[in-house]
């Protein structure tokens, strides 16, 4: 990914505020006992997506180090 450093930052607090908003929406449909399995798989995996590119942007946000 070719995105300047601030823009990278950015979208790592955007993505990390919707994960972290996932992950409060999976506790509670949890707590609620009458839940749709089907939506909580869909959210657990959407949860997971974003984990996945909050992972790839960190890594594309530390700058190369020569050997």
């Amino acid at each position: 990914m070719d995105l300047p450093r601030s823009k990278i930052e950015k979208k790592l607090i955007s993505l990390r505020m919707e994960h972290r908003d996932l992950d409060y929406a999976i506790e509670q449909l949890q707590r609620d006992g009458m839940f749709d399995q089907l939506h909580l798989r869909r959210l657990k995996k959407k949860k997971l997506i974003l984990k996945d590119t909050i992972t790839k942007l960190e890594s594309a946000a530390i700058p190369d180090q020569p050997a």
